[in-house]
């Protein structure tokens, strides 16, 4: 199984928010797992589907907070 990964860009395309969005979230220590190789941000889509699956709620009332980075 191959391993695909997200780089900043595509990440915040997929998400419709901005690059910054994403900077202040890994500087916080909140948003999905990122790997920085070589000065390279990137996000396995593992990784990605995951955070995604951890912000899914059915009500307003019990919105479960986001699994911080790790």
């Amino acid at each position: 199984m191959d391993v695909v990964h997200l780089n900043q860009k595509q990440l915040a395309t997929r998400w419709c928010i901005s690059e910054a969005t994403l900077e202040r979230w890994r500087s916080a220590g909140i948003g999905p797992k990122f790997l920085k190789l070589c000065g390279r941000v990137l996000y396995r889509q593992a990784d990605i589907e995951a955070y995604e699956e951890s912000c899914l709620a059915t009500s307003t009332k019990t919105v479960a907070a986001p699994a911080s980075a790790g």
